[in-house]
């Protein structure tokens, strides 16, 4: 495109009228000839992969059975040709409809790119498809599915398992001797009830667009329920319940045993992270430019650097196997981060509200605690479920500082099924990850406004 100059008729520049050109044939076969490249190399790909595969033993994937690289490009092409089809048909109706012009080459691109997101989605979510399926395999093998004489490509190459021997019965040895009160179950049912509340409340609002952050009297009342049935059931439960003979039986306890820590650890976190966020945020003392760049310092190194430091630690103060050093080591790791989050959200809110308490007669504690707290109700929340979900998943500490069986947490149990050699038991371990991961899941998807809300609010300061 190019400006040429309009002149009056004193030949003084007036204007410019802009002189559209059209791009030359190299400019237009570009992106075709890089799509080209992008194709040629994904088939090189593809080819030299299943010839570096073709003397390994037959295993989980498509290259192993005979062309299946080529069902895989040819399925690329397919999808590809129809794409094509669809865009071009699309163009054509969208020109009609709006009488405007419109690109062939950028429908294609957009239809190409959600081609490829797609496939994206798939493999992300496929190991979690394949665990959910390995939890119901009684062979306790993560090899068993492929069957290479079956009848399509899907099955041969492993990626749809045979559902005929497919059985409940990893699912039941967890539970095997179990002993739960009735009250218990009443309990259990409560706080079951209480999670599909929420979700099917987070659904409904998300639906409607709502708010982030903010609550409605159904959200609140299902949370308080949850809270104190887990409460109740976490204090209570205990090991005696639990009679199996294998380690697999102690899966509820090890769950409870995590909700413990977990919970006990969300709530220091709020205690620690609290006051100390709102010291950085409103008070003015020596050092406190040096203790906010310590604690960004301190997160440039990973958990495992100071193993030994806290092993050596707990082992001083006779707290080795126990929760309470567990707790401890977990939340001296929440301080950082959770103090940044609250100080950017605490800087957020007007001094004047504070200032305002003080001529009232209100010391700068009940200013913290009768304004800012009530005030920071869904950034607590963020930061309790922000470090139960990290706690809950974590398994390095909890390896090292827990040895009894009785102690365990989900993630300790779970490596105890694949540390055998030669008695791995893949099936036992597909299925307790599966359920343990389910509160996490409820929560996460029930409270997730207040991760995005706790973010933003923590991060940006107004």
């Amino acid at each position: 495109m190019t400006t040429l100059p309009k002149q009056d008729v004193d030949g003084h520049d007036t204007s410019f009228v802009y002189v559209h050109r059209e791009p030359g044939p190299l400019r237009r076969a570009a992106p075709w000839v890089v799509l080209g490249l992008i194709v040629a190399a994904l088939i090189a790909l593809i080819y030299y992969l299943g010839r570096d595969m073709a003397g390994r033993p037959a295993s989980f994937t498509i290259y192993k059975v005979t062309g299946g690289w080529l069902y895989f490009l040819g399925f690329l092409v397919v999808a590809s040709g129809v794409l094509a089809l669809t865009s071009l048909i699309g163009q054509r109706v969208g020109i009609q409809r709006t009488g405007k012009k419109i690109k062939y080459s950028a429908v294609l691109g957009v239809q190409l790119t959600h081609l490829f997101l797609i496939l994206v989605v798939l493999i992300a979510i496929y190991p979690l498809f394949y665990v959910v399926l390995a939890a119901f395999d009684p062979k306790n093998s993560l090899y068993a599915f492929p069957n290479f004489d079956a009848p399509t490509i899907i099955q041969r190459s492993g990626l749809l398992p045979s559902f005929s021997g497919l059985s409940t019965e990893n699912f039941a040895k967890l539970f095997d001797g179990v002993q739960i009160p009735a009250w218990e179950l009443v309990l259990a049912v409560l706080a079951g009830a209480a999670i599909a509340v929420l979700i099917f409340t987070a659904a409904v609002r998300r639906i409607r667009h709502a708010e982030e952050g903010t609550t409605t009297p159904t959200q609140l009342w299902a949370g308080r329920v949850l809270v104190a049935a887990l409460v109740i059931l976490v204090i209570f439960i205990g090991p005696a319940q639990f009679t199996g003979a294998g380690t697999e039986s102690k899966f509820v306890l090890s769950v409870r045993n995590t909700l413990l820590v977990s919970g006990l650890t969300g709530a220091l976190a709020i205690l620690l992270s609290t006051t100390a966020g709102y010291a950085m945020a409103r008070l003015r003392f020596p050092g406190r430019f040096q203790t906010l760049l310590f604690f960004i310092f301190v997160q440039m190194f990973p958990v495992f650097l100071g193993l030994v430091a806290v092993y050596a630690l707990m082992y001083g103060l006779g707290l080795l196997n126990s929760f309470t050093g567990l707790i401890l080591a977990y939340s001296g790791g929440a301080i950082a981060f959770n103090t940044w989050i609250f100080k950017g959200y605490v800087e957020s809110l007007p001094i004047s509200l504070e200032e305002a308490a003080m001529v009232d007669g209100a010391t700068r504690w009940g200013a913290f605690t009768r304004v800012v707290l009530p005030l920071s109700g869904s950034m607590l929340v963020f930061i309790f479920l922000n470090q139960f979900i990290g706690t809950y998943a974590e398994f390095i500490l909890a390896n090292v500082l827990l040895t009894g069986v009785e102690q365990w947490t989900i993630g300790v149990l779970l490596k105890n099924f694949t540390s055998g050699q030669f008695n791995t038991k893949w099936g036992i371990f597909a299925a307790a990850a599966t359920l343990g991961s389910l509160p996490i899941v409820a929560l996460f998807y029930g409270f997730q406004g207040y991760f995005v809300g706790g973010t933003t609010a923590g991060g940006v300061k107004e």
